[in-house]
């Protein structure tokens, strides 16, 4: 009997998986989610100074008063000249901490973290941490149409970062904590625990493990509790309580108001990146462009003071209804151009609260039109689309404007507005605003994720099992020759290329390759026994592994094929695995995708006493 007959097939075959599992967790797990619990604190804390700051900044500016409490512009009279120049001088002031401090400021913070976890090894300067806050407090507090959360998350992964970097962790492990402080950061900043747990899980952790999981809800749960005694309970936006009038008439409206939300998306992207590549062109240096974007600030201040800073009150007033539509269209159209225009010069400033305000006018707008269902119902619906289109992240979309409302009888229609915003968005457009910048580096990220094929073939499906095996006192030179010749029956085993040598009681002792017996007899050596001229302690493995396992051991011990043993008995050679196999699981996969055809046919009975067709 052959090893294939004894082997079987992979249908009739039962096989042992008990070393297997759903997850991958270790004790490792829980050391990392306790180093996690101290960052969620701190950066709760952080995200605490740096709203107090912004507020200090903004009442400074614009109210010529101390006060920590954070207030936007717009809400009384201000000077002219106050209102365009401080945008500029915010500018200013952050281009010389850019040039001179760390260019690492500049952007809204999560294409940074992005980029810091995916090239950088999330490793994040000790600078970063100081001149990112202090840099979006005076970018905002001037003026600018940005959010806290982006520097809140940039702010909270260094601090992460440089945690980890203190201790002796894998890179995987610094990402981990890195996230944690950014989640934490957001969680704190809006009150939101479970948005800031997707938002990790859908943009920065690009994995769904325990390991990483775990850690980083841990911290998420820290900073939401200790921003209680800091920031409050509540919700962030107060919305009315009566019951919404909902019907399959308004859900199909969702499905019109998240295309519009889509294209709003598309073109607030657009804008962000036509205006980086004109301020490119800009024959001065990059340290002055924010201060020529904060020119553009100042002018849209003019026009709609209500659109410089960060905005909740505005946010609050259209999500309860209670918006004016001439400020609506105001918003709409100027809060987009400022943003994103001033966003293309390299300033520093967040995204999320910008998309709210942007996407709360186009549901305020939409309420105009649509049919009434309840106070603020369009400007939450709108508000999901614009950020699930912008960000490119759906479920993130629908639980921030679940949780910074506590809307939840909206999940239906949130559900179908922000996922037709995504649909819109990924249809037309290839990158995000949170992508581009990393791309426009020669970089490449894919945000898609799937069952890896490997992970569900296993070695005996794909392995060669008619293998040819050497005794150890065999010559090189007579090895060599049997697989030399020119006999089409040995076609497999000339292709086969490593060859387990098997001792006296033919278990596996070695591995020998036919490099290695062509160059013996080519240095005249062809006498040596091939069991001196193998490999001794071979890696090996089992027909019950994943090919994922096994491309691991190939990638760690620099291998392209490794013999298979069996488990309960690993002398015992039961066939070879090849790098070119692995590719089997990818075909399988490329063949589920690409192949079309039709499982199901309908079959016609005819009555016996028609007249067969034609």
């Amino acid at each position: 009997m052959t090893t294939e007959e004894a082997l079987g097939t992979p249908l009739d075959r039962p096989r042992d998986v008990g070393h297997l599992g759903d997850f991958t967790a270790t004790r490792r797990m829980l050391v990392i989610t306790a180093l996690a619990l101290p960052i969620g604190a701190v950066s709760a804390c952080v995200a605490w100074a740096l709203l107090r700051l912004i507020g200090i900044i903004t009442n400074a500016v614009f109210y010529e008063r101390f006060n920590t409490h954070l207030v936007a512009p717009g809400t009384g009279h201000h000077n002219p000249v106050v209102v365009l120049f401080a945008p500029i001088a915010g500018g200013l002031v952050i281009g010389l901490m850019a040039r001179y401090g760390s260019e690492k400021i500049r952007g809204h913070g999560m294409p940074e973290a992005i980029e810091a976890i995916l090239l950088g090894g999330s490793k994040v300067q000790p600078r970063v941490a100081v001149l990112k806050p202090i840099s979006s407090a005076v970018a905002i507090g001037t003026g600018g149409p940005f959010g806290a959360e982006g520097p809140i998350i940039m702010t909270g992964g260094a601090l992460g970062s440089l945690f980890a970097q203190f201790l002796r962790l894998t890179a995987d492990e610094r990402k981990t904590l890195l996230v944690a402080g950014s989640a934490a950061g957001m969680a704190a900043t809006f009150n939101t625990p479970f948005a800031a747990i997707m938002l990790a899980v859908e943009l920065l952790l690009f994995e769904w493990r325990p390991r990483s999981y775990v850690p980083v809800a841990a911290a998420v749960c820290v900073a939401t509790v200790v921003r209680y005694p800091l920031l409050g309970e509540g919700v962030l936006f107060k919305v009315p309580s009566g019951a919404l009038h909902l019907n399959a008439w308004c859900d199909l409206l969702c499905v019109a108001l998240g295309v519009a939300a889509g294209l709003l998306a598309l073109l607030a992207t657009v804008l962000v990146y036509a205006a980086e590549d004109g301020f490119r062109k800009l024959p001065v240096h990059w340290m002055w462009w924010p201060a020529i974007g904060g020119v553009i600030i100042g002018v849209g201040g003019l026009i709609v003071p209500q659109a410089l800073g960060v905005g909740y009150d505005i946010i609050g007033s259209e999500l309860d209804g209670t918006i004016g539509l001439k400020l609506v269209v105001g918003i709409l159209i100027v809060k987009t151009v400022i943003w994103s225009l001033s966003l293309g010069s390299g300033t520093s400033g967040g995204v999320l609260a910008p998309m709210f305000m942007i996407g709360g006018a186009l549901g305020a707008l939409a309420e105009h039109v649509f049919p009434q269902v309840g106070p603020g119902f369009w400007a939450l619906v709108a508000l999901a689309g614009v950020l699930g289109g912008v960000m490119r992240s759906p479920f993130t979309g629908v639980v921030f404007a679940l949780e910074l409302t506590h809307r939840f009888d909206a999940l239906l229609p949130l559900i179908i507005g922000a996922s037709t915003a995504f649909a819109v968005s990924v249809l037309v457009l290839k990158r995000s605003v949170l992508t581009e910048k990393i791309a426009r580096r020669g970089f490449h990220l894919s945000r898609e994720y799937d069952v890896d094929p490997l992970e569900i073939l296993f070695v005996g499906e794909v392995m060669e099992s008619n293998v040819l095996t050497f005794e150890a006192d065999l010559s090189a030179a007579d090895a060599l020759h049997s697989i030399s010749d020119h006999d089409p029956a040995n076609v497999a085993q000339r292709r086969q290329m490593l060859y387990p040598v098997l001792g006296p009681d033919y278990r596996l002792v070695a591995v020998v390759t036919r490099t290695q017996l062509e160059t013996a007899a080519h240095d005249g050596s062809s006498d040596i026994e091939v069991g001196a001229l193998g490999i001794a302690d071979p890696i090996v493995t089992h027909a019950d592994e994943t090919l994922r396992h096994v491309a691991t051991r190939m990638a760690a011990g620099e291998v392209d094929r490794m013999p298979v043993v069996a488990r309960d008995d690993p002398g015992r050679v039961v066939g070879i695995i090849s790098l070119t196999m692995l590719l089997a699981g990818r075909l399988r996969d490329l063949q589920e995708a690409r192949d079309v055809e039709r499982v199901l046919r309908l079959r016609v009975v005819r009555p016996r006493w028609l007249p067969p067709r034609g």
